[in-house]
């Protein structure tokens, strides 16, 4: 299962990501990327192809044994 996580100290706040989000999920808090309170992440990955600064990104949830 992925999951969609940020790096706040390589995020600028530009709002690509925000911008790029075909469902709205994402938002700018304090000045940088998060995720709604609420939701609605699909994990298309659109945020993470379009952020320059690789800030944005999904990773794959290891499994426990």
């Amino acid at each position: 299962m992925k999951q969609l996580q940020f790096n706040p100290l390589y995020c600028k706040g530009c709002g690509i990501c925000v911008a790029f989000c075909p469902k709205g999920a994402l938002e700018l808090k304090g000045g940088k990327a998060a995720l709604k309170e609420q939701g609605g992440c699909v994990l298309c990955g659109l945020c993470e192809q379009r952020c320059p600064d690789y800030a944005v990104f999904l990773r794959e949830e290891e499994k426990e044994a």
